[in-house]
């Protein structure tokens, strides 16, 4: 059972301290309030007694206000914000009319609107933490209470009051379990809500309370429990109950904790130990910790330096203003003295330097954070509402459950991923097996037809009917009598701790510990040997229909060092036989020396079954005589009765008897991976995203999964085991390991150095590849060109940037004990290090905590935006640690869901989730921030020109009520409007071209870079727009000859000109134009002047004569055609600029964005289909040739299906277990479905040369690039072999300049598949040999075919076209680097 350090908010997303109320003690006096509890004391039935502890009651409070305390409390928490106390200093100062040129309004109307939408979210927030709390504390519990059982909400119980519990029900509190209405005190529950785990676990009550299952008998005890305080150990419960003047001790299988299920227990009552906040579910409910993006802390350090230059600005018109006032002020005395109390010109300047403030604060407006949050729930709709990460099998849609982290989506660097349940189904389905040499289950031509599925029932009426099998060789063996066959199915079917239920007659519904077993047992049941029931001393079973009655005379049990398990039965005719099962490394040491020949050929299955990913078993038996069974049954029981060193004694006597056993065959079964699981590795590794496994699974199984789902592959240049027990052994094997790489780089960079010279010429354009270079040796001379520039590596540990430098070619697989070392302080850089520089990383046996650090450490010392994706409860630690956390809602219950920011059904979707919804909200972030920040210096900076001209008195260069709106209603919708729609590229060409995902890693659209990019050109923008209209308007005249050089003309003017500048500018800057879009900007600019005529209007000015005093300027200014004429000129000079740079770059160095977006409008414009599918495209892109998958030589990868827990076996033969009542019971029969291999192997790739089309349209084709076999190693162990098509594999070097992505460089990229992208007409772009530097074309667009295949795939072009509609032929690349 896996401990769980930090468990989801499933019922209490946040804990608040509960008041608990003051109770008088029995001596009346006031009891204390401990503050650390160091024991607890509970005594049934007796309320009064418990209560002067002071024990929290089981009321659940995780609602954060009330009606009376939301407004003060929400407000003040509001406050705490930088932002919002800011602008209520800024409205404080505009009440002063010494200091304030503008109205209080301007600012009280923003941020009155950002409050009152705050707080909405968190009553709205609020209000569902109510509804869950309510919905929670009404439950209804039968409490014993004074000897009836009356029901009472959960919210009433108290410590020591007892409960009735009954089938299907959830556990109230954390109990003592009492007694059960199943033999010896007896219950199963469901743990899935506490440590993800389906399957079933037993609980059991103490021997001397078992038999108070009467009412009155309860309502009598008043036993006394001393245990434990408060903790979050799930695993671990220590405790006495004193009783009748004896003690008896208490464990973790006496207690049933909240949030459990009973399960298949009729009903059952217990003893009320912890409540509410103390139960263990609550001690583990931390905090979520509360995540931020890296925009989030980028803009909050631009905040601050923008809060720095208005200071600047401040003091700088300040000073103006002191020199102003003593130089030219003094002489207006006379007329225009100062108003009262400023009597000196120093003092002026001080009230000038506040009113500055408060006028230029408009550079960092309070609507920007409205806006952010505005558009972040926008990407999160989309998110919910995308139909294409919703999967109907389990009608479950993708939720995106915080608003805050959607741009981050586009940042990922690494992903932290479980294992089972969440790469794999988690679903058993028994697939393969080894009979006394002979397999079955093999698929004879991967390419023909699905083979009929196998019809058991004519057979075996008592088959599963959703049991799966396709291989009729099997069957026949069965029914034609085979010896080896009948005997192998029969250990199948006594071999076990499973449980069977008959609900009607033939109706078999069994219970397993393990999903494993269940599927074997199923597997048995189906081929005619059918465990039908047990009892203590025997089992039944039905073979080839016939009863047969076994005598269990011992199961010797299983545990994680044995890791094998074994029953001696005796058979009707009397001869006694031991079946046993367990690992193949185990199991075949303690074979008979006679089984080698049948040892070889077994083990040539097992090898071929691991490297299908199979989860394999090994079989064997041994007759055991009448003495023998004598002498052995009594050193047993002599180890079982000891009392020192059971555990060591039994197993030594499991060992003896153990020995000389005849296999009988293998076993194969397959925890299916999720559909798409290959596809969206490869293509995620295709976007620079390392992914590792973080897995409390076995060394075996992991590797086997990593190999199936494409995470490792045979073309790798070696696979690194770490194993080693001690700091000193980790140490060394992870330097070995990185010495290794880097002896291995440099072999390959020295083989390639004669072609550097020629690699260099070509611009290190793509990966790299040469004709005629395999997998590893392009790979290495991809990342090899840096390498040649840089002096011989120091000794071990070596620096960051030669570690960094080498290829991505390798693997790691560390166990959890390792692994534990290798987090210790003085050892994580040696491990960061290590790992950083291979391509995948398994972490094999780790614990929920190791997880969590794994996660924190990277975090720690990369500084990359890590992902953590997980299903179960032990995954919580690891998805809270992550940046963004994604749960996965599968069979392990659903707390790792409650516990993440996004969760969806299937693997798959988290490829569309980052590549599609997270760029996108990435790229709209950026463009929404760059945007705003530009228009805001745009408009505030004209204030700053216009002091130099006022004599630095404060006064506006716009009217108030345009200064007011400027945020909310001009330029507010069409900005909202880009950052929830912007699209640079479709969604499908985000798929296709995962390198597009590379510039938010980089982080490269929004940077401090970028950001003082578009506060230059806000300055210049503003600039213009006071200059120029100051400049014309000064000589200008009305066509009566009344010069125009007013202040209202000038204001107008200017305000006109802005919003026109902005919207023009915008309407540039978006780059999906949806019917929304086309609203709001022209609309935006539409009520500019419709609510400028309006304020401006007579109407206004006679109601509200002191508030407009715009009169008529807007008409009479925007009639004079100079004015006009002013305005274009402006927009002219502030745009142009823009369009010009904007059109050099794309044209001289475009973005690989650019690149799409031209292949696809080539596309469109020939008007020819598209092509494969995306995900027809990325189907093909991990496929594997003709042939059996996976064939590889090497060590064996045994993955070891025996998951269960150690104990079973004694409580099966001691009886407590048999079950008197007939409930219904869940099934883990596995249902079959088809493996992904079956679909990946219908695509026949066929490898020919095939000349250019006539239509000179070229079409994507896959590259086929052998790998060289990796070598075998020991403690830097290697696991390798061949593959008849291998994936390739590609990295190189990120650019890391600007945003765009150099086409000629050598991108970063770890191909994981080949690329399918349809590619432009050869009319359109021209093909050739040579290589040509995009940068250095006259004309941009003019880029080779070759050069642009480069820059989407990472890899050199092929060219090949096909006339057919079929899958492309593959050309080989005959072109030479000039």
């Amino acid at each position: 059972m896996t401990v769980l350090k930090d468990l989801p908010e499933k019922w209490f997303p946040v804990v608040l301290p509960l008041q608990r109320r003051k109770q008088k003690g029995l001596n009346g006096a006031k009891s204390q309030k401990k503050r650390t509890e160091e024991e607890r004391r509970v005594r049934a039935n007796d309320r009064e007694y418990n209560e002067k502890f002071q024990y929290a009651s089981n009321c659940i409070m995780t609602s954060k206000y009330n009606i009376v305390t939301f407004l003060p409390v929400n407000l003040f928490e509001q406050f705490q914000e930088v932002a919002n106390t800011y602008f209520l200093f800024l409205l404080i100062l505009q009440l002063i009319p010494q200091i304030s040129s503008l109205s209080w309004f301007t600012t009280i109307v923003p941020l009155a609107l950002v409050l009152s939408i705050t707080a909405v979210k968190d009553a709205t927030d609020d209000y569902f933490r109510h509804k869950s709390d309510n919905q929670v504390n009404n439950r209804q519990s039968q409490v014993l209470i004074r000897g009836s059982l009356q029901n009472e909400k959960w919210m009433n119980v108290r410590v020591g009051d007892i409960i009735k519990l009954e089938n299907n029900q959830f556990v109230a509190a954390d109990l003592l379990l009492l007694s059960s209405s199943e033999p010896h005190g007896l219950c199963y529950i469901e743990t899935a809500e506490l440590d993800g785990e389906t399957n079933m676990k037993v609980r059991q009550s103490v021997s001397v309370t078992s038999e108070l299952g009467d009412q009155n008998n309860l309502a009598s005890f008043d036993g006394e429990v001393v245990c434990e305080p408060p903790n979050n150990k799930l695993d671990r419960f220590c405790g006495t109950l004193y009783w009748r003047d004896k003690k008896y001790n208490l464990t973790n299988q006496n207690m049933l904790l909240r949030g459990c299920v009973l399960r298949n227990t009729e009903a059952c009552y217990g003893l009320v130990i912890f409540a509410g906040p103390d139960t263990k579910l609550m001690q583990n409910s931390g905090r979520t910790k509360f995540k931020r993006t890296s925009i989030d802390r980028l803009m909050n350090t631009l905040v601050l330096w923008i809060f720095g230059f208005l200071v600047c600005m401040g003091v700088i018109l300040a000073v103006g203003n002191a020199v102003w006032e003593r130089e030219v002020g003094s002489l207006f005395q006379s007329y225009l003295p100062w108003d009262p109390p400023v009597d000196n010109f120093l003092f002026s300047a001080f009230l000038s330097f506040w009113s500055y403030v408060i006028i230029l604060n408009t550079v960092v407006p309070i609507s920007l954070y409205v806006s952010v949050e505005v558009i972040r729930l926008g990407h999160s709709y989309f998110i919910n509402w995308d139909q294409q990460m919703f999967c109907s099998q389990c009608n479950t849609a993708a939720e995106a459950r915080t608003t805050t982290l959607n741009e981050e989506l586009g940042q990922v660097e690494y992903i932290f991923s479980d294992k089972t349940g969440t790469l794999t189904q988690n679903i058993m389905s028994f697939n393969k097996c080894s009979i006394n040499g002979q397999t079955y289950g093999e698929a004879t031509d991967p390419l023909a037809p699905q083979p009929t599925r196998l019809d058991f029932t004519p057979f075996n009426p008592l088959a599963d009917q959703d049991f799966c099998f396709y291989d009729d060789t099997l069957l026949e063996s069965v029914k034609v009598g085979d010896s080896h066959t009948h005997e192998f199915f029969r250990l199948l079917s006594l071999c076990h701790t499973v449980m069977s239920e008959e609900k009607s007659e033939g109706e078999l519904v069994y219970k397993a510990q393990s999903p494993d077993e269940g599927a074997l047992v199923t597997a048995a049941r189906n081929f005619g040997f059918v465990f039908r029931s047990r009892t203590p001393g025997t089992i039944t079973t039905t073979e080839m229909g016939r009863p047969v009655t076994y005598i269990l005379l011992a199961i010797l049990d299983f545990n994680n060092i044995r890791k094998r398990m074994s029953v001696i039965v005796r058979n009707p005719e009397g001869r006694i036989r031991l079946y046993c099962k367990g690992a193949d490394t185990v199991l075949l040491e303690r074979l008979h020396p006679c089984n080698q020949e049948l040892m070889n050929i077994t083990s040539d299955h097992l090898n071929e079954y691991a490297a299908d990913g199979l989860r394999t078993l090994a079989l064997a038996y041994r007759d055991v005589s009448e003495d023998e069974w004598e002498t052995w049954s009594e050193s047993h029981r002599c180890a079982d009765k000891a009392t020192n060193c059971r555990d060591d004694r039994l197993a030594a006597a499991y060992e003896e008897i153990e020995q000389d056993m005849m296999l009988l065959g293998a076993t194969a079964i397959e925890d299916k991976l999720q559909e798409g699981v290959p596809e969206t590795i490869a293509v995620l590794s295709l976007a620079n995203i390392k992914i590792w496994v973080l897995t409390g699974d076995k060394q075996e199984t992991a590797v086997n999964i990593g190999y199936s789902c494409k995470m490792l592959t045979d073309d790798m240049t070696e696979v690194f085991i770490i194993s080693g027990h001690t700091v000193q052994s980790v140490r060394q094997e992870l330097r070995r390991a990185r010495d290794r790489m880097i002896e291995l780089s440099r072999s390959r960079d020295g083989e390639k150095e004669e072609g550097m010279e020629g690699w260099a010429e070509a611009g290190f354009m793509g990966n790299g590849f040469r004709e005629g270079q395999d997998g590893d040796s392009a790979a290495a001379a991809a990342g090899g060109g840096k390498q040649l520039q840089c002096p011989p590596p120091p000794p071990p540990p070596p620096s960051n940037n030669l570690m960094d430098n080498i290829s991505g070619e390798f693997a790691l697989v560390i166990n959890g004990h390792s692994l534990a070392h290798a987090l210790e302080a003085d050892m994580e850089t040696e491990f960061v290090s290590t790992a950083c520089a291979c391509k995948a990383v398994i972490c094999c046996r780790v614990t929920p905590l190791q997880k969590a650090q794994v996660v924190e450490l990277i975090k720690k010392h990369k500084k990359a935006v890590t992902l953590a994706i997980g299903d179960g409860a032990n995954d919580v630690s690891m998805i809270k640690s992550a940046h963004i956390g994604v749960g996965i809602s599968g069979q392990e219950g659903i707390q790792a869901v409650l516990a993440s920011d996004y969760s969806f059904a299937q693997f798959r979707f988290l490829q569309r989730l980052l590549l599609v919804h997270g760029r996108w909200s990435y790229l709209r972030m950026c463009r929404f921030l760059c945007y705003f920040f530009y228009k805001n210096f745009a408009f505030t900076m004209v204030h700053f020109w216009f002091g130099f001209f006022c004599g630095f008195s404060a006064q506006t260069v716009y009217d108030q009520y345009f200064i007011t709106l400027y945020n909310i209603v001009y330029t507010s919708l069409p900005v909202l409007a880009m950052g929830i729609f912007d699209q640079d590229v479709p969604d499908k060409r985000s798929l296709e071209y995962p390198k597009l995902y590379e510039p938010g890693q980089l982080n490269l659209l929004f940077n401090k870079r970028e950001f003082f990019i578009c506060i230059a050109q806000g300055i210049y923008t503003s600039v213009v727009l006071f200059f120029v209209p100051f400049a014309v308007l000064s000589d200008a005249t009305q066509s009566t000859g009344v010069p125009l050089a007013d202040y209202q003309t000038f204001a107008v003017t200017t305000a006109t000109a802005l919003v026109i500048v902005v919207s023009v500018q915008i309407a540039l800057d978006t780059g999906f134009w949806t019917v929304i879009n086309h609203v709001f900007v022209w609309g935006s600019l539409g009520s500019y002047f419709t609510i400028m005529f309006a304020l401006h209007s007579q109407t206004l000015f006679r109601i509200f004569p002191n508030q407009f005093h715009f009169v008529g300027s807007a008409q009479s200014t925007l009639l004079q055609p100079v004015v006009w004429l002013t305005i274009a000129l402006a927009t002219a000079i502030c745009i142009v600029p823009v369009l010009a740079f904007r059109f050099l770059k794309v044209d001289l160095k475009p973005q690989l964005s650019d690149t799409v977006r031209y292949t696809q409008l080539v596309r469109q414009k020939k008007r020819k289909p598209i092509g494969r599918s995306v995900g027809g495209a990325w189907r093909g892109a991990s496929s594997v040739s003709e042939g059996r998958l996976g064939a590889r030589g090497g060590s064996r990868r045994s993955g070891y299906a025996f998951a269960h827990q150690e104990g079973f076996g004694e409580l099966i033969t001691s009886g407590k277990n048999m079950r008197l009542s007939s409930l219904a019971l869940a099934t883990f029969a596995s249902r079959h479905s088809s493996s992904w291999i079956d679909t990946l192997r219908r695509k026949k790739h066929t490898h020919t040369h095939t000349p250019p089309s006539a239509s000179g349209e070229c079409s994507p084709a896959p590259s086929c690039i052998s790998g060289s076999v990796p070598p075998l190693s020991n403690s830097s162990s290697v696991l390798g072999g061949s593959q008849d098509t291998p994936i390739e594999e590609e990295t190189g070097t990120p650019p890391a300049q600007n945003a765009q992505c150099d086409l000629t460089s050598s991108t970063q990229t770890q191909a994981a598949s080949e690329a399918a992208a349809p590619q432009a007409s050869a009319q359109a772009v021209t093909l050739t040999a040579g290589r040509t530097h995009v940068g250095d074309s006259p004309g941009g667009w003019a880029a080779t075919l070759g050069t642009v295949q480069e820059a989407l795939f990472g890899r050199k072009s092929r060219a090949a076209a096909s006339n057919s509609p079929g899958p492309p032929s593959v050309a080989k690349d005959t072109s030479q680097i000039v």
